[in-house]
């Protein structure tokens, strides 16, 4: 019967939501850059042997003990 009117809206284009959207386009870029690098760091590093292997490690500490026990025996 009697036509109402719609309410008017003006939908402005948001600059703030624009700067936000590039900041996270770069943070993404950044990240996604750091990951890739890390990977590749990752990688080449798991191919470097330790120093010395764990059996010697371990027989080092089982000698450094004995001595240990030697010496406070001979000094008590």
């Amino acid at each position: 019967m009697f036509n109402q009117r719609k309410n008017k809206s003006f939908n402005p284009p948001s600059v703030v939501s624009k700067e936000k959207m590039a900041n996270s386009e770069l943070d993404a870029t950044k990240k996604s850059e750091f990951i890739s690098k890390w990977r590749r760091e990752h990688r080449t590093s798991t191919k470097v042997k330790g120093v010395m292997p764990l059996r010697t490690l371990l027989i080092v500490l089982v000698l450094l003990l004995i001595c240990m026990y030697l010496l406070e025996s001979k000094f008590n």
